[in-house]
Order: C-alpha cells, then sequence, then structure tokens
C-alpha cells in the first residue's frame, strides 16, 4: 500500500483535488488511472481509499470511497531533544522517531547547544515522508523551538524524564517506564546538559534517567529511548 498525505479532508470530505505535483506523479510516474484507487492520510488517524475520478497530470481528482479511523494510542511520547550541531543527524533522529512511533517533538536551545536555530519546515516534509513510508495515520506534532527553560515550566502529564551524563544517582529507563501513561523525555545536546538545567528538571519533577552504559550522541539517545517507551507499551 502506497499512503498519500492532504492534510485538509476531514470524515466530511467526499472529494477533493490533489496539487499538482502530487497529481503529475499518480499520473505520470505511478502510471494510475480513472477507476483506480490510492490511499491517503490526513495524519490525524484517518485513512481513506479514493477513486480517480479524473486522471490528468495537471489536476488529478478523486472520490473518496471508504473511511476508516486508527485505534488512538493508549500513551502519548513526548521527545524534547536538543538540536543536534550537524542538521542531517537531526533530521535522521525525526525520521526514525516518526517510524517508531513518537507523537510530539520539541527542539530544546540548551546552554550546551551548539545549534541554537531551528527551521522546522523541511523537518514537517521529513515527518511526512517518514509517516507516508512506515504506513501510519497519525503525524507527530512538531513545535517550534523553545529555551530549556521554557521548556521545563510549561505543565505536562505524565512521567517526566531527563536523560544525562553526570555520574549521580539515575533510575534506568527500561525500568522506571510504566504503560499506558504519558511520557515526556528531555534529551540533551551533544555537551549534556549543564548542572544547573538538570538541577532545575529535577526541581520540576523530571527524573533523572540512564539509557545504557555508554555514552551515546543526542539523536541516537532520542532513538533508544523512543522505542524504550513504545516497547514497554507494546508489551504490557
Amino acid at each position: 500500500m502506497q499512503l498519500f498525505y492532504n492534510p485538509e479532508i476531514d470524515s466530511s470530505t467526499l472529494s477533493f483535488n490533489f496539487d499538482r505535483e502530487e497529481s503529475k506523479h499518480i499520473i505520470k510516474v505511478l502510471r494510475k488511472k480513472e477507476g483506480d484507487k490510492l490511499f491517503v492520510t490526513n495524519g490525524l488517524g484517518f485513512l481513506f481509499v479514493v477513486e480517480i475520478t479524473i486522471a490528468s497530470d495537471s489536476k488529478c481528482s478523486v472520490k473518496i470511497v471508504e473511511t476508516q479511523q486508527a485505534e488512538p494510542s493508549k500513551f502519548n511520547l513526548h521527545l524534547a531533544v536538543a538540536p543536534t550541531k550537524m542538521n542531517d543527524r537531526y533530521e535522521w533522529f525525526l525520521e526514525k522517531v516518526t517510524e517508531i512511533g513518537v507523537a510530539e517533538i520539541t527542539p530544546i536551545i540548551c546552554e550546551h547547544s551548539e545549534r541554537k536555530v531551528v527551521k522546522t519546515d523541511r523537518l514537517e516534509k521529513i515527518l511526512v515522508s517518514a509517516m507516508k513510508q512506515s504506513k501510519q495515520f497519525y503525524l507527530p506534532k512538531l513545535n517550534e523551538a523553545v529555551s530549556f527553560k521554557a521548556f521545563i515550566n510549561q505543565p505536562y502529564e505524565g512521567q517526566l524524564l531527563i536523560a544525562h551524563c553526570e555520574e549521580t544517582d539515575k533510575k534506568t529507563l527500561k525500568n522506571i517506564l510504566k504503560p499506558n501513561l504519558d511520557v515526556t523525555i528531555l534529551i540533551g545536546p551533544e555537551g549534556d546538559f549543564s548542572s544547573k538545567e538538570i538541577e532545575q528538571a529535577l526541581e520540576k519533577k523530571f527524573v533523572p534517567v540512564s539509557l545504557g552504559q555508554t555514552r551515546l550522541r543526542t539523536e541516537t539517545a532520542a532513538v533508544i529511548a523512543c522505542h524504550s517507551v513504545v516497547f514497554i507499551n507494546e508489551n504490557s
């Protein structure tokens, strides 16, 4: 099943047109014709089965013939991850956690962050591509970058965790996670969180956790954290 994406349709939509670029891909590259079926999601949990009514490479028109809704997740995983120095590593992380099952991502700017500007336009496209590739119907929410302090001062539900490298008393992630609960996890930059930031997070009831015995890159730590949360919930 090849999955297409259109954020503007919902359960009340009867028909719509693909944009010019998508229309050309469907008709010229995929060689689809009138009467053929396609699969489309709006990224909000819906799968639409559509039938091509006008097979034009400038405007491919379809009508919706079937609507399905995916069951919502019993937990919400929010990853707050500092931008990596190399942008392609952050893009890789976004792709992989989308495939695995993250719900929300916030880039956080920390004291040791080497990159403090995050342009979300390209990152959004990576999320969409990963969602379609992994045949999922929920598109993760990507927030604008915020400072570490601003992030931890917001209210959150469920388990609040911070993964850092300082030699302090920490719980292992796999032992502290509980199924069917929302989880927010802080992942720091290459230089780790500062001692001050760790202290501030603890004051806000974030629990320090370890992701293993080795020192991990930011993007690797985020992927491992994501997989751990999803694994605990799938096997509960």
